[in-house]
């Protein structure tokens, strides 16, 4: 079978647990030499780079804050050290710290937009510095290629969680402005924008039926998305499968965002 991803090397930000392992799964699985990179969790990083090792792929684990601009310096000095460059970059990292509007502190709010917006922007922007550096390929159309992870809240208000909703739409139009801008150079700006998926994060909205009855109404597929639905997004916007793809948003979401409310007039 044709590895879409062969040769080529791909780095995850977030890639600890959830949709960002997902993801780096993915991409290896497609051939790609992988750096995972994680916050404050080295297991489940470290025993994903053996298997894939073991599997006859290469990849490693590495620690960064992706909101520290030095700890993203050495992040994607690493990565040459280790693979001599980089042609794919996930900007996937994220958290949520949620409180009402009222309760909710200024810390509260600067947590998850260091992380969730600053963060990407901080690794977006040396993803670009790293592709200019390394120039053309010979394994891939574009000159690199940057995925930034969103969500569907990115156009769906979400009450209760407006320093994540916002990070989110941030990311929107930060993607958008950040394509038009490198896409001259060669360089693909995407990104992904998942609806519900089955990660350990919001194990409470799917865990009881109760719960999942309440979801699946939000969903108009009708089921919840898994890690796969994903990693395998992100494989073909990596790939030249979608050469002609940029500054899109791809919403994998089964529905979610056709608002399934007003599915009977509203």
């Amino acid at each position: 079978m044709e590895k879409l991803l062969a040769n080529q090397v791909a780095l995850i930000t977030g890639a600890s647990s959830g949709i960002g392992y997902g993801v780096a799964k993915a991409l290896a699985n497609a051939g790609a030499a992988v750096a995972l990179n994680y916050h404050s969790h080295a297991e489940p990083d470290e025993q994903l780079a053996a298997e894939i090792e073991q599997a006859g792929g290469s990849a490693f684990a590495i620690q960064a804050d992706v909101s520290d601009p030095a700890q993203v310096d050495k992040l994607f000095a690493a990565c040459r050290a280790r693979f001599g460059g980089i042609d794919i970059v996930v900007a996937n990292a994220g958290l949520q710290k949620d409180a009402a509007i009222a309760d909710m502190t200024l810390d509260d709010w600067q947590f998850v937009l260091s992380t969730n917006l600053t963060g990407q922007f901080l690794t977006c922007q040396a993803a670009v510095r790293e592709f200019r550096r390394r120039g053309p390929s010979t394994v891939s159309k574009a000159l690199g290629k940057i995925i930034c992870m969103s969500s569907v809240h990115e156009v769906i208000p979400w009450a209760g969680h407006v320093n994540y909703a916002a990070s989110k739409g941030g990311i929107q139009m930060m993607m958008k402005s950040l394509a038009q801008e490198v896409a001259p150079e060669g360089i693909r700006v995407n990104s992904i924008a998942p609806g519900a998926i089955r990660t350990p994060i919001n194990k409470d909205a799917w865990d009881s039926q109760a719960a999942l009855d309440k979801l699946l109404q939000l969903i108009p597929y009708g089921r919840v998305g898994d890690v796969d639905d994903i990693g395998k997004a992100a494989v073909w916007l990596a790939s030249d499968e979608s050469d002609y793809v940029v500054g899109t948003t791809l919403f994998v979401d089964g529905g979610m965002t056709l608002y399934p409310g007003f599915a009977d007039n509203g």
